[in-house]
This record gives structure tokens, C-alpha cells and sequence, in this order.
């Protein structure tokens, strides 16, 4: 009669690793992880069947594949949720209890799993397992649970962490009896799991110094760790990491193995917001919701893509107009139209202006205007205030005596690689400082004046027609850089409202909401000097942002966006002021009105910072201390924002009394500070 299969062992296995993609694949000394694993786990007296469950995810068909040519019995079910996998497994078996072993445990030891499975079926629990608390190294993970059990919860209402993570499900609830088995002694600090590179070296090492035999025991490991514990160089490495990170957070560390920096904008690091539990990365987003890799659902009351979508994510209008465009093709060998309309509506937004250029982003804009500037005053010299990229022309600003960042006036930004012989060719000057322009101009050869026209501060004492008047008279090209300022106070360049105009002006961030798209504006003797330079790009040629800044301007006029976000913006300021009052807090609110921020004052303005994007987090909103404003930030998303930020305005106010420390409440590090701004 056919043996009556009661225990199966389920290896749970996939090629798509955030942090070391196709890991059971890898060799391990002759054998792949999976090979090694599989061989080690037959050795076990308590298992009748071992069935590895993979997904259905593409890149898993060659996992199948060579599973299947190796005569392993194999079977594909959903990749994110593991409750259905077992489940669609579950229906094919007459299996009473499943034993879960994870394709990163190569070197389970099958004397381990059977205790493991014996204490469970002598304990006639739901759920059992050795890793609740872990006594044993990271790596030699048992879990067990009857058919009943994950019938059981089939039928309840999971959430989507859950639906991957079951066993963990298992642990939490109550209502399942469980059992934990614990060893004598707690060796849950070694770690012989495949997670990451280093481990595959150290499992190398392990299966190298036992070789040839491939069935050494987990006494044998831990003797060996005894004996020579620098073999095991991935100690430092915390248990259970990935089961805990979210999907962004685990995408992240890997970004930053493999980019530098992790992602492409200094402004978008999760360190800046939250080094432990910040999404990192969206799948989606529209309006003013964001959803993460995981499907978690945010409200964005915070950075609206940097400040590029005035009019929400996915404005339908735009997208739809874009893709209208996409269809006729986004490049060819002659231009598009659409630059020439745009460039014709920019002049009409700004009579002052005659000519138009265009670039992607806001950086490179920059350094348009500045060679542009440069080729009209036929000087080198620039005069900068403000904050206006990456390129060498600005940094060289932070070249100094030995090198001395610090005592520049933009400590935060690095001038590495920045030649050296650029030094003294780019001026910074502080905002509202007229004197101090003055002399810059006195004492050097000045031909461009290049600056934000507000950022923090309001101009005093005329200080942008001063500015003006100066350029004028010394033959100095006026750069205005409104990246960031445009089309957040009027429909245009914000110096629109003092009526200070320059010889340039650069538009970008909200131009294209969303959609890379920058503009370099200027008068026609200034402008003109682009012919006697080169200045090209075939990307700059391509018709997806002309479009999405056609429409744009034509939603934001229609519906005077500048004022929705103005209006939001004194919303905001007033919830922060009525709250900071109301829990007796000093703090110093700064920026435009549609884009502000503020600080507490207090030496633990960092630990605040983090502390609101933590909690925030908890309550699926997107915070931190600043907040650029769109026209769907509707009062809902406000009164929602309101209401967290005042409970956790008051948990700082005990953390100002010191009723309660601080330090206590931050989860894992705080958050950078980044870079200072001039104005």
C-alpha cells in the first residue's frame, strides 16, 4: 500500500531577490543553493514529500525549469500572495501539516527540522517553529502548521503584508496555538543564510572547509564558528532584515549598492526623511495619494514630486494631451511644433522677454543661461545668490584655501571634481546684501549676476531694483533663476510682482507638471549670444515636454492655480502657527506661501523632524517639516494633516519639557540635514 504522505516540506524559492536577485541559483561550493539545500533537507527521517513552490513571475521559469530537468517536483503560484500559493498547493495533497523551509537556508540541517516537527505534532499545536524567539543561527529556520490552520485563515481577510508574509500572521494572532522551540544555548547572532553577497562567501567558506562532504551538522557549524569565527564576516548583518523591510526600503538599499548615491536627486533620499522606514519608491500616484511597492496608500503632504506638480500627479488633461502627442511620436528628424507654440506663449507671459530656449531639467538650464550670459558680457565672472544646481560653474564657488568647504557659504555641497582652475570665477553674495554685491563687482571682473529672486526672505530696501540698476550700469548680464519660484504667486516669473526684470529667466520644476520640461527666457541682444556658442542637445529636441507645458499653462491659467496654491499655502502656515501656539512651541516658519516650511527652535529640531515623519508614516501620510502646495491639497487632506501633526506637536512639547526623552521615541537614525540654502 502507497505510504499515506502526511508531512510535506515546502521550500518557498524565487529568483527576484531585492538584494541579491537570483540567489538560490548561485553556487555554493559544486552544488547551487537550491541543489544544496534540497540535498541536505532529504536527509530528514519526519519529511514524506518536498515540493519547492515558486511564482509565476517570469523570471522564475528558469528556477522551474532546471528544477524540473533535475526531477524535483515544482509548483508556480502567485508571487505576492503566499497565503494562495499554499493554499492552490494544499488542494493537489493529502498533506496534514506543512513544513516551510525558505530557499536562502542552504544549509539546514535536517536533524534540526525533525525536532522541530516532533516537538509540534507531541504539542498538538496550530503553528510551530524555532524562530519565535531565534535561538538558532539565522539561517536554519524551521516553521510548521497544519492544513487546518491555513484553512483557517484562508478564510479571513488579510491584509497584503500578510497575504506574503502568512507565517508571520501565524505568529501574531492569538487565537493559534503555537509552540516555540528553543535551544540551550542562543546562537541566533551567527548567520548562514544567502542574503546578501558577503553571505555567499561565507557559505563558501563553511562548505569549502567540510569538503567534500556536504551533510556536515549544525554542531559542526557552530564548533567552526567557535574555532575561527573571522570565517563568519557577515555577522554585523541584522536577522530577519528583509521579512521586516518594506519593499522600498529593501529597493533602496540595493540602489545603494549599485548607484551611487542610491537614486539620481539628493532632495529624494530616504535618509532625508526617514533612514529606517521611508517608502523610497512609488508604484503609482495621482492627485495628491501616492501608493508604495507594497500598495500602501499615502497622502503627499510634502515635497509633490520636488515641487513639480502644481496640478496634482496624473493631471488627466495633461497625461491625455501627452499621450495624443506620443501617438503622432515623441521624436523624428524635424522639430516639433510644439516648442515653437510654447516659446510664442512664454514671451506673452513675460512682454519683456524676446527669445526662448529649452532644456530637461533645471540644471541644465542653468548652464544655458549662464553660457548664454557669459558669451553676451564676455566675462567670466558670475555673482550668484541662491541655490542653481550641480554644474562646475557653481560649485566652483565652493572652491576655497585648503580647500576649506566649511567656511563657505555653502557648506553642504561638495565641490569633488570640480577642476580647480575654476576658482574665482564664480562670487556668492547673501541675499538682500547690496553692499556686499557691490564689492564683489568692485574687486572682480564680473559679467553675469545670476540669482533666485526669493526664496526665504522678502526683499528689503529695494534690494531686486538695486540689483538691477547695478547690472545695468556695469554692463552685467541679469540672470534670474525661477525653477523653483514660477508660477507659485502669478502666472509666470514671481518678478512679475516687483516688476524687476532681468535679461534672462529660467523656468522650471512646475512648467511641465511632472514632465521634464525647462525653460530659458530672455531678452534678444542677451539671447542672441547663443549663436556664438555651442549649445545642443538632441533630447531637448524631444515633444513630450512642450506638450505637457502647453497644457499645463493652459490648465493653470484657466483655473489661476497661483492663487489655489497661495491660499493652501496660508492654510498650512496658519494650522502651524495655531498648533505650535497652542502647545506653547517656538518655531520659525520660512519660504513662499505655497511652498514653506519651518523649524522648531530647539537643538532637537533634527530629532522633531524625524519624529513627525516617523508617526506621520503610521498614518499613511507623506511629512516632514516643509510642504510645496497643489491645487488638490482639498480641506480634507488639511484637516486629516492637522489633526496628526497637533498630537504629535504636543509629544515634542513633553520632549521639550523633558518629561519625555526624545531619543526614546526616534525608530533607528535621524534624518540628514542636507545642504543650506544662501537666501
Amino acid at each position: 500500500m502507497e505510504k499515506k504522505i502526511l508531512n510535506i516540506a515546502i521550500v518557498q524559492a524565487r529568483m527576484n531577490s531585492s538584494r541579491l536577485r537570483g540567489k538560490v541559483l548561485k553556487k555554493i561550493g559544486p552544488l547551487t543553493c537550491i541543489e544544496l539545500l534540497l540535498k541536505r533537507l532529504s536527509k530528514s527521517k519526519l519529511i514524506d514529500k518536498i515540493i519547492v513552490a515558486t511564482s509565476t513571475n517570469p523570471q522564475d521559469k528558469i528556477l522551474y525549469n532546471q528544477l524540473s530537468e533535475m526531477g524535483v517536483e515544482c509548483f508556480r503560484g502567485e508571487e505576492q500572495n503566499v497565503l494562495k500559493r499554499f493554499v492552490d498547493l494544499l488542494r493537489n495533497t493529502n498533506a496534514t501539516n506543512i513544513i516551510r523551509i525558505t530557499g536562502d537556508c542552504p544549509l539546514i540541517d535536517p536533524l534540526l527540522v525533525d525536532k522541530v516537527i516532533k516537538a509540534f505534532l507531541e504539542r498538538n499545536v496550530d503553528y510551530g517553529s524555532n524562530v519565535n524567539p531565534p535561538t538558532f543561527p539565522d539561517g536554519m529556520d524551521v516553521e510548521i502548521f497544519s492544513r487546518h490552520c491555513i484553512e483557517k485563515i484562508n478564510n479571513l481577510n488579510l491584509n497584503q503584508y500578510h497575504l506574503e508574509h502568512v507565517t508571520s500572521y501565524m505568529r501574531e494572532d492569538e487565537n493559534i496555538l503555537k509552540y516555540n522551540y528553543k535551544n540551550d544555548k542562543d546562537f541566533s547572532n551567527i548567520r548562514i543564510t544567502l542574503d546578501e553577497e558577503i553571505d555567499l562567501g561565507v557559505l563558501n567558506s563553511i562548505v569549502n572547509y567540510f569538503a567534500p562532504n556536504i551533510y556536515f551538522t549544525l554542531e559542526d557549524i557552530i564548533n567552526l564558528y567557535k574555532e575561527n569565527k573571522s570565517l563568519f564576516k557577515n555577522v554585523h548583518l541584522n536577522r530577519n532584515e528583509g521579512a521586516e523591510m518594506s519593499s522600498g526600503q529593501k529597493m533602496w538599499k540595493k540602489a545603494k549598492k549599485i548607484i551611487p548615491g542610491g537614486n539620481m536627486l539628493l532632495s529624494k533620499r530616504a535618509e532625508m526623511f526617514h533612514p529606517l522606514s521611508w517608502p523610497a519608491y512609488f508604484d503609482k500616484a495621482k492627485g495628491c495619494n501616492i501608493w508604495d511597492l507594497d500598495g500602501n496608500k499615502y497622502l503627499d503632504m510634502s515635497l509633490m514630486g520636488v515641487g513639480t506638480n502644481i496640478l496634482g500627479y496624473a493631471n488627466s488633461d495633461v497625461d491625455n494631451f501627452v499621450k495624443e502627442n506620443i501617438d503622432k511620436s515623441n521624436m523624428s528628424t524635424l522639430n516639433c511644433p510644439e516648442e515653437v507654440l510654447l516659446a510664442e506663449k512664454l514671451i506673452e507671459m513675460h512682454p519683456w522677454s524676446e527669445m526662448v530656449r529649452f532644456a530637461k531639467t533645471g540644471g541644465e538650464a542653468n548652464s544655458i543661461a549662464v553660457r548664454i550670459a557669459r558669451a553676451s558680457s564676455g566675462k567670466d565672472g558670475i555673482a550668484i545668490c541662491g541655490y542653481h544646481g550641480w554644474h562646475d560653474w557653481y560649485l566652483a564657488s565652493n572652491i576655497g584655501d585648503n580647500d576649506n568647504l566649511k567656511s563657505h557659504l555653502l557648506p553642504g555641497l561638495e565641490a569633488n571634481g570640480v577642476p580647480k582652475k575654476l576658482k574665482k570665477t564664480s562670487f556668492p553674495f547673501h541675499y538682500n546684501d547690496l553692499n556686499g554685491l557691490k564689492k564683489i563687482i568692485n574687486e572682480n571682473d564680473i559679467g553675469v549676476i545670476k540669482m533666485e529672486v526669493i526664496r526665504n526672505l522678502q526683499p528689503t530696501n529695494n534690494f531686486l531694483e538695486n540689483v538691477r540698476e547695478l547690472a545695468t550700469q556695469n554692463n552685467i548680464v541679469l540672470v534670474f533663476d525661477e525653477c523653483t519660484s514660477g508660477f507659485r504667486e502669478n502666472f509666470g516669473g514671481i518678478h512679475l510682482n516687483y516688476k524687476v526684470y532681468p535679461d534672462i529667466a529660467i523656468f522650471g520644476k512646475a512648467l511641465g507638471n511632472g514632465y521634464a520640461i525647462t525653460a530659458v527666457v530672455g531678452k534678444r541682444n542677451t539671447m542672441e549670444a547663443a549663436q556664438n556658442s555651442f549649445i545642443s542637445s538632441t533630447f531637448w529636441t524631444e515633444r513630450i515636454g512642450a506638450s505637457a507645458a502647453l497644457k499645463t499653462l493652459e490648465i493653470m491659467e484657466k483655473n489661476k492655480s497661483w492663487e489655489v496654491i497661495t491660499n493652501i499655502g496660508k492654510k498650512i502656515r496658519k494650522i502651524w502657527l495655531d498648533i505650535s501656539d497652542s502647545h506653547d512651541l517656538n518655531i520659525n516658519i520660512s519660504g513662499l506661501l505655497a511652498l514653506s516650511s519651518f523649524n522648531f527652535e530647539s537643538k532637537n529640531n533634527l530629532k522633531y523632524k524625524t519624529l513627525i515623519t516617523q508617526e506621520m508614516l503610521k498614518q499613511n501620510i507623506l511629512a516632514s517639516n516643509s510642504i510645496y502646495t497643489s491645487i488638490v491639497h482639498n480641506d480634507d487632506c488639511l484637516e486629516k494633516y492637522s489633526y496628526h501633526l497637533n498630537q504629535l506637536f504636543e509629544i515634542i512639547k513633553k520632549c521639550e519639557d523633558e518629561v519625555i526623552n526624545i531619543d526614546t521615541l526616534i525608530e533607528g537614525a535621524i534624518c540628514h540635514n542636507g545642504f543650506y540654502r544662501l537666501n
